[in-house]
């Protein structure tokens, strides 16, 4: 099979997943695996949409509901590499599971990729942030 080109602004018409920048360039994130950085990209697109159908805490915390199952489909891996997956995300404090009881699946809070360094520019009240 051979690929076309893109041509002028057809690649505007796709959907894209979003992986942050900042998990890729930072040493800070060096030893976080590829897969696990990806798999945070499909978890911040849970996100908004959480976000757009209220899921929100009573502390007005976004959650997501993100089953191994569904994992396993969307990163085309077995039941012990998503869970692998999860577990380094939450070593690193990328995400936050809170189990609901037997038979129901975990609430996931994806947390904030920023590091404290980043919130710095990006709150200054100066103007001057980059």
């Amino acid at each position: 099979m051979t690929f076309d080109y893109f041509y002028g602004e057809q690649s505007d018409m796709f959907a894209f997943y979003r992986i942050p920048k900042i998990l890729i360039v930072s040493d800070y994130f060096l030893d976080l695996s590829t897969n696990a950085k990806l798999l945070y990209g499909l978890l911040l697109d849970r996100v908004s949409l959480s976000s757009s159908n209220g899921w929100f805490d009573e502390q007005g915390r976004v959650y997501i509901i993100y089953t191994i199952s569904s994992i396993m489909r969307d990163m085309h891996c077995a039941e012990k590499k998503a869970v692998r997956l999860l577990q380094e995300l939450e070593k690193w404090k990328l995400i936050e599971k809170v189990r609901q009881g037997q038979g129901k699946p975990s609430i996931i809070y994806v947390k904030n990729f920023l590091l404290p360094s980043e919130q710095q520019f990006l709150n200054c009240q100066n103007n001057n942030s980059r």
